[in-house]
């Protein structure tokens, strides 16, 4: 079982920037590949970004390309998500997922997830 737990959402204005990090309650973080999603009101979950077991591959979706960047630290089974250049269309619930496949990019390719952080940008 895998527990995640999201934080580092906020309000922040266009051009700004935040840190989302995902803390996983379980001993073999770096068994898992893991993912960023956002769902906003009305809309389907969309994928954000990705990162391999060891960290040593990424993904990115293509609205965020250029302006996120997924990371990971195995030794303290957290992941994060620095954004950057927000804009108002990234405002949506942040989750966090886990996946024991190698490449995943859709949600139902992830077995695990966390509550969601909202992020809201304003213009």
């Amino acid at each position: 079982q895998v527990q995640l737990v999201e934080s580092g959402g906020g309000l922040v204005q266009a051009g700004g920037s935040l840190r989302l990090s995902c803390a996983a309650s379980v001993r073999t973080f770096s068994s898992y590949a893991m993912g960023w999603f956002r769902q906003a009101p009305g809309k389907e979950r969309e994928f954000v970004a990705a990162i391999t077991r060891s960290g040593g591959s990424t993904r990115y979706g293509d609205s965020v390309k250029g302006r996120f960047t997924i990371s990971r630290d195995n030794a303290k089974s957290t992941l994060y998500l620095q954004m950057n250049s927000l804009k108002p269309e990234d405002t949506a619930v942040y989750y966090c997922a886990a996946s024991t496949l190698i490449w995943p990019t859709a949600p139902n390719q992830y077995a695990y997830w966390g509550q969601g952080t909202q992020v809201t940008v304003s213009s």
